[in-house]
Parts: C-alpha cells; sequence; structure tokens
C-alpha cells in the first residue's frame, strides 16, 4: 500500500506517493531541499534553473555511485575468484599429502 507524505521543498509543499516509508520520503525531500537550497544560494539563477541543476547534480551522484558499485561488484568477484581458486588448490594439496603419507 503506498504511502502519502507532504513534503516541503524549497518553501513549496509536494505531495509524495511511494511504498516506501514515511521516514525514506521525508529523507529524500530534505536532500532534494538541502541541494536546491545550496544552489539557489550559491548561483544567481531562478528556481526552475535551480531544479534542474539540482536534477543534474543529483543524477550526477547517481551516476558515479553506480559506477563504483560496479567497481566494488567486479573487485568482490575478482576476490570470489582468487578464494576458489586458492581452496581447490589447497585441496589438491591436501590429495598430494595424502598419497605421499600413504606411500610411507
Amino acid at each position: 500500500m503506498a504511502n502519502r507524505m507532504t513534503i516541503s521543498i524549497c518553501g513549496e509543499d509536494y505531495t509524495f506517493v511511494a511504498e516506501e516509508s514515511a521516514a525514506y520520503m521525508e529523507k529524500v525531500g530534505s536532500y532534494v531541499d538541502a541541494k536546491m537550497n545550496d544552489i539557489l544560494a550559491n548561483a544567481h539563477v531562478g528556481r526552475t534553473d535551480a531544479a534542474v541543476l539540482t536534477a543534474a547534480n543529483i543524477t550526477d551522484e547517481l551516476f558515479k555511485a553506480q559506477q563504483t558499485a560496479e567497481n566494488l561488484r567486479g573487485q568482490l568477484k575478482a576476490y570470489l575468484d582468487e578464494a576458489a581458486k586458492a581452496k581447490n588448490e589447497l585441496s589438491e594439496l591436501k590429495r598430494e599429502l595424502f598419497k605421499a603419507q600413504n606411500k610411507k
């Protein structure tokens, strides 16, 4: 069931409707509000331009986070492959040790 919440962004009220919790929606709204207010305070642009710049900045953050996640997935896969290889080598060494002990 969707949750409904009114959130203020730059002094304007917006109704959010989502499956996520109210706390999550508040977090999202607060983040957008802070980013937009930062642009309005530091750039001489109107609200529409500030909204577009905010969207572009948040999209940039998203793309960088996705790339970081992809890099981490690649590192994790490499570590798992290396661990599997080491496990196989250990098994082979155990077999060789067992054979050597049985020859005596």
